[in-house]
């Protein structure tokens, strides 16, 4: 019991009140006082009716209270429980036309299509049938991103992703809000690393092998021809590429983002850095990239082949009295018609030029009669040319 300036407490027997304190707080009352009193299911307020003072302080103390007071928590729906209940569960839609749909936790879950819930976006699975591949729902209900943003807000998070997309055939850069293995927003991430985007290339040139150019080739087959006669060189044998692709490729994919620019990108700079400045003068020594016509062009040489190859029209080696070799060994040589048509190969040029040169001689001023074709081609300067319009 609360008196005009006084609080005072009274403990009243339910079954034998005492009188002296029952009259105590009626002289309470009767002086302007608030009493507090207990019913039969909650505590009551009262004062002397008509009292406006006593009344007052009861309003002003509900609005201190009221304000003190904390709002109800509403109770939770049957999707919070079920949330609650199956955290690894809950479901989100993924793309296309099937009701197929990836769980918080992980794992992948299909729902028959004539399910009314087909169609939600975001699900509880409360019973599935255990299938570790993808799950068959069999019963679930629907819930919605606020409900799951509610419940779950300490576990949503931001993360930057660069990945390669096998599907797309390209580097993804997103910033992807998630929830599990939930991606609940999921945006273009414009100020991605570049290595970064690099590192997720590594993974792309892995799904589509390495590129190689024609040039790029020849420089792999020099090396590998030379590995065992120069000290430290590396393998570039496709396995052993694979395997370092950090090593020696990463620094050079700045901007390859696709299978497009992959495409057109050349490996030769990031091979060609795996030497030293040494070992590159030795290796063109030992193994030269290109041999010096008669006519002053250089022609790759290709390693590939055993023994090595060049390939060059005819008529650019008349005047060649000698076979061409490398590092000792006879050069395989592919001659061309001026179409650029193979008339003949040969490991051996001043013995082509002795007995078969007379055959093809025939044949080819019967195709190309405005070329020269001499009869002893030793003697006769290399040419490109056509010979000048009405001239034998």
């Amino acid at each position: 019991m609360q008196g005009v300036n006084v609080a005072q407490f009274f403990q009243i027997h339910p079954d034998n009140p005492q009188a002296r304190l029952i009259s105590q707080a009626a002289d309470i009352v009767a002086a302007g006082g608030v009493i507090v009193f207990p019913t039969d299911s909650a505590y009551a307020v009262g004062c002397r009716l008509g009292e406006k003072l006593a009344v007052e302080r009861i309003r002003a103390e509900a609005k201190r209270l009221a304000r003190q007071a904390k709002p109800a928590t509403p109770a939770p729906s049957d999707a919070d429980c079920a949330a609650l209940a199956y955290p690894d569960r809950i479901g989100l839609r993924r793309k296309g036309e099937a009701p197929r749909y990836v769980l918080s936790g992980g794992k992948g879950a299909v729902m028959p299509e004539d399910d009314p819930m087909s169609g939600a976006r975001l699900i509880v699975a409360t019973d599935l049938d255990g299938d570790p591949r993808e799950a068959r729902i069999r019963q679930a209900m629907q819930i919605s991103e606020a409900e799951i943003r509610a419940l779950f807000a300490d576990q949503i998070a931001w993360q930057d992703v660069c990945l390669w997309d096998r599907r797309e055939r390209r580097v993804r850069m997103r910033r992807q809000e998630r929830f599990g293995a939930l991606t609940l927003d999921d945006r273009h991430w414009k100020e991605a690393p570049p290595e970064a985007v690099a590192r997720a290339m590594l993974d792309g040139v892995r799904d589509l092998g390495l590129n190689w150019s024609d040039a790029a080739r020849r420089f792999k087959a020099r090396v590998m021809l030379c590995r065992d006669s120069i000290d430290g060189l590396p393998d570039l044998s496709e396995p052993a590429l694979l395997d370092t692709l950090e090593a020696w490729l990463l620094p050079y994919l700045d901007g390859v983002t696709t299978a497009q620019d992959w495409k057109r990108f050349d490996m030769l700079e990031a091979l060609r850095a795996r030497l030293s400045w040494e070992q590159m003068q030795a290796l063109d020594r030992a193994a030269p990239a290109h041999f010096t016509t008669p006519l002053g062009r250089r022609i790759p040489i290709d390693y590939g082949s055993d023994p090595p190859e060049i390939t060059l029209r005819l008529q650019e080696m008349f005047g060649q009295t000698t076979h061409p070799t490398v590092g000792g060994t006879g050069l395989r040589v592919t001659l061309l018609s001026p179409g650029h048509k193979p008339v003949q190969t040969t490991t051996d040029i001043p013995g082509f030029w002795a007995t078969s040169y007379a055959d093809v001689r025939k044949d080819m001023r019967g195709r190309y009669p405005r070329h020269p074709w001499p009869e002893d081609p030793t003697e006769a300067d290399p040419t490109l040319r056509a010979k000048p319009r009405n001239t034998r």
